[in-house]
């Protein structure tokens, strides 16, 4: 196993790309662009207007696209959200980082290694400020917390919104029957689950009122952006919605539990109407990305509790396109050409590299990383620079590859027997209906080769994750 860089060695590395880009410190944050990075969660590829939804209005987020530019191939780094989240921030494939298998949850004594390399760790030596306000799934002791990643502030729960401090017991019926029990009686998240919410290292409320949480983490998001306006800054607002269960403030919550799930993304797309409309009256639009996207697909198990996948095949947990093609939007007024889509193949780890290559720093050599530069996407190119695209299963199992329009998997048999192996057209079948294994075989072949060979080199640099002494 590759050694990992100590923090002292990770920070020295940073001092020398820092001092090579600028010796003064001033001169390298004054022009600087602001980063938001959105992510929700559980939210479904068909579950915005602008991404084809006919249920569900949201108003904000289709301007965002109109006036950027639409992501139809991206892809999350995993089905699930803790394996999500660690690729998401520091641009590597889960499995790189040990993180590629299931979720942690209360009583888990693992999580991100805070050697890692994330977004916020390498804004901020290059003088950003940086938050987190919302979900962070990557460990809740205070070694994994974000203020050990590169965050100067946190305010937020720090798993998932299902799951109970301390040992995780007594949650209450699960099922689309069971949420729809909690949301006729919005108290319910008072007496039926002791999900903790945090201020920074501290459980500050227990159990967080979550009809209100979507709220106050844009709360804070706002006063961030006000307080930081004259300087560079990271804001991460990785909302906790539309995980279930689902919950909205009372005075605009919808009684129907049918509408449960329109009800909370709609709610999300006013409260995001708040931070666009901060940037726009603060005149910081000009100067600011602003990246929105998912962790993975809906969880259809939950029905009008869960989204859509629109028109892909399967949901969360799945390696079927619904389960990692996400929905995606990158909005840069006067950088980023409004109202344009590209079906470019592009991941969220490519986001860490991507940030980078905008604010013309480096990254830290010693420390591998799965994702590519795909600025070039955002100015209107449509040839990706991301040329193949893994697929983990959640047990972190390797499911397939994407190379181009061509997409393989093969999954474990349902019983005895041979592995299933699948052969996809995605330029002419979204929907993963028509396999095509049996006519090109010897694209299978090349296909399954490749796969075995990149996931056997991220395997020879597999780091650890930081493990509770």
């Amino acid at each position: 196993m590759k050694p990992l860089l100590t923090t002292l060695t990770a920070s020295l590395l940073f001092s020398v790309a820092h001092a090579e880009h600028s010796a003064d410190p001033a001169d390298e944050t004054r022009e600087k662009p602001n980063f938001i990075l959105i992510f929700t969660d559980d939210q479904g590829y068909g579950d915005l207007g602008c991404f084809g939804s006919k249920t569900i209005r949201t108003p904000n987020l289709d301007r965002l696209a109109a006036e950027g530019r639409k992501f139809t191939s991206f892809m999350s780094a995993s089905t699930v959200c803790t394996p999500s989240r660690a690729g998401l921030l520091t641009g590597s494939y889960p499995r790189r980082l040990s993180m590629a298998k299931g979720v942690l949850f209360p009583t888990s004594t693992t999580g991100l290694h805070p050697d890692e390399i994330t977004i916020a760790d390498h804004l901020k030596q290059h003088g950003y400020a940086t938050a987190c306000f919302g979900k962070w799934h990557l460990g809740h002791h205070p070694e994994t917390l974000p203020r050990a990643q590169g965050f100067d502030a946190y305010f937020g729960i720090p798993y998932s919104n299902d799951m109970n401090h301390p040992d995780n017991e007594g949650r209450p019926k699960g099922g689309p029957e069971g949420m729809d029990v909690l949301w006729k009686d919005p108290g319910s998240t008072l007496t039926k689950w002791q999900t903790p919410l945090m201020d920074n290292e501290k459980i500050v409320e227990l159990p967080v009122d979550q009809r209100t949480i979507t709220r106050r983490c844009t709360d804070r998001g706002v006063a961030f952006i006000k307080e930081n306006r004259k300087r560079p800054f990271f804001l991460y607002l990785p909302y906790s919605m539309p995980h279930i269960p689902l919950y909205v403030p009372d005075e605009v919550r919808d009684p129907d539990p049918k509408r449960a799930y329109i009800n909370t993304i709609e709610h999300l797309d006013t409260e995001l109407g708040r931070v666009f409309d901060t940037l726009r009256e603060l005149d910081l639009a000009k100067n600011t990305y602003v990246i929105f996207t998912t962790d993975n697909g809906p969880w259809l198990t939950f029905q009008h509790h869960g989204g859509s996948a629109g028109p892909l095949r399967d949901g969360k947990m799945s390696t079927f396109e619904g389960g990692q093609r996400v929905p995606a939007i990158f909005w840069a007024p006067g950088r980023i050409p409004a109202g344009t889509t590209t079906d470019a193949l592009a991941s969220t780890i490519d986001i860490l590299p991507t940030i980078a290559a905008l604010t013309g720093t480096t990254l830290p050599a010693g420390l591998p990383i799965d994702g590519v530069d795909i600025s070039p996407l955002l100015t209107g190119d449509n040839k990706s620079p991301r040329e193949e695209f893994l697929y983990y299963a959640m047990s972190g199992r390797l499911d397939g590859i994407r190379q181009g329009d061509w997409k393989l998997l093969v999954l474990p048999p349902k019983g005895k027997g041979e592995p299933e192996t699948m052969l996809f057209n995605l330029a002419e079948d979204i929907g993963e209906k028509m396999n095509l294994a049996k006519e090109k075989p010897e694209l299978v072949e090349r296909l399954r080769k490749r796969m075995e060979e990149l996931d056997a080199a991220i395997a020879t640099g597999v780091r650890p994750l930081w493990e509770k002494p």
